[in-house]
C-alpha cells in the first residue's frame, strides 16, 4: 500500500511535533484541553501531538527583585528603602510545579504582589519606630520582614533565599539635622575628652611637682647634715691641730700666744684674698688682737678663764 504524499507530511508532522525540549534549569507544565495534565523535566520529552501543549515552562534557578519604596516613622519622618529580593522555586515536586504555574495569571502579577508584601511589611515595621531607631533597627527590619515574606512565598511555590536593605536614607533636612546632632554629640565627646586630658595633665604636673619640692627638701636636708658634720670635722681637727702646735710650742720653750697670734694673722690674710665684697670687721690693734686672744685662750681652756678673773 503506497503512501500519499499528504499522508507522509501528516506523519512526519504528528512525530515532528511529539517531541518537546525543556532547557536546564526550567520544568515544563502540560495541559490538555486547558486542564493540567503533567510536569516536563528537563531534556527532549514527549507528549501527544495536538492535545497536549506545553503551557509554562517554569525556571527554577534564583531570582531577584529590586525594590525601591518610602516609609513614614512613627515621628513622621520619610525613610527612602532600596531593597533587593532573592528567591526561587521550593523544588521540583509536581505540586509545588503545580502552584506555581497556577497561583498567578502571568509573572508581573507575582512581582506586583511580592513588591507589595514586601513594601507593606516594612512599611508597619517602621510605623512604631521612630526615625533615630531605624537605622540601629535594620537587622531587625530585615529579620521581621524575612519571617513574613517567607511564609507568604511558600504558600505560592517560592522559597527566600535573601534580602537585603542596600540603601536607608531619610529626606534631605532630617539628614542635615542628623548630621548636625552627630557634629554635635562629637564636639561634646572631644570637649569631655579634652577636659579629661587637661585634668590629667594639671593632676601629674601637681604631682611632679610635690615629688621634686620632695625631693629637694630631701637633698637639702642631707646637704645640711654633711655640712654639719663637715664643719664639725673641721673643728676637730683645728683643736687636734692647735692642741699639737701648743704642745709642741711648750716643748720648745715657746709661748703658745705666738701660735695664736700665727693663726691671727693668718685669717686676716684670707679674709682678704678670698674675700667677694661682703664686710667683715675686725680689730687690728694691738689691744683688740690681746682680747681677741685671750678670748680664744678662754674658749679653748675654761680653767684660764678662772685664772684671769
Amino acid at each position: 500500500m503506497e503512501l500519499t504524499l499528504p499522508v507522509l507530511f501528516l506523519i512526519g508532522a504528528a512525530v515532528f511535533f511529539s517531541f518537546v525540549t525543556v532547557p536546564q534549569g526550567y520544568v515544563g507544565v502540560v495541559t490538555m484541553f486547558g486542564k493540567y495534565r503533567r510536569i516536563m523535566l528537563p531534556g527532549l520529552n514527549f507528549k501527544i501531538p495536538l492535545l497536549e501543549v506545553v503551557t509554562r515552562k517554569i525556571s527554577v534557578q534564583n531570582q531577584s527583585l529590586e525594590m525601591q519604596f518610602a516609609a513614614i516613622t512613627f515621628d513622621q519622618a520619610n525613610v527612602n528603602f532600596k531593597a533587593m529580593l532573592l528567591y526561587s522555586v521550593m523544588n521540583q515536586e509536581e505540586e509545588t510545579i503545580k502552584n506555581v504555574a497556577f497561583k498567578f495569571i502571568n509573572q508581573a502579577s507575582l512581582m506586583q504582589a511580592l513588591t507589595r508584601t514586601v513594601e507593606g511589611s516594612v512599611r508597619s515595621f517602621v510605623a512604631t519606630k521612630k526615625q533615630n531607631e531605624i537605622l540601629l533597627l535594620r537587622r531587625e527590619l530585615i529579620d521581621t520582614i524575612k519571617e513574613h515574606v517567607d511564609s507568604l512565598l511558600e504558600s505560592w511555590g517560592y522559597h527566600l533565599i535573601d534580602l537585603q536593605m542596600n540603601d536607608i536614607t531619610f529626606d534631605d533636612e532630617i539628614m542635615r539635622s542628623m548630621a548636625q546632632v552627630v557634629a554635635s554629640q562629637n564636639l561634646r565627646a572631644a570637649a569631655e575628652n579634652e577636659g579629661q586630658a587637661l585634668l590629667i595633665r594639671k593632676t601629674k604636673e601637681a604631682e611632679a611637682e610635690g615629688a621634686a619640692i620632695r625631693i629637694a627638701a630631701q637633698a637639702e636636708k642631707e646637704a645640711s647634715q654633711l655640712r654639719g658634720q663637715g664643719v664639725a670635722l673641721f673643728r676637730e681637727e683645728v683643736a687636734v691641730g692647735m692642741s699639737k702646735a701648743a704642745e709642741s710650742a711648750r716643748d720648745a720653750g715657746l709661748d703658745a700666744n705666738v701660735i695664736l697670734f700665727s693663726m691671727w694673722t693668718d685669717a686676716i690674710k684670707h679674709f682678704a684674698e678670698y674675700g667677694k665684697g661682703n664686710m667683715i670687721m675686725l680689730d687690728g690693734s694691738t689691744d683688740g688682737m690681746d682680747r681677741t686672744l685671750k678670748q680664744m685662750l678662754m674658749l679653748g681652756n675654761p680653767k684660764a678663764d678662772e685664772k684671769t678673773k
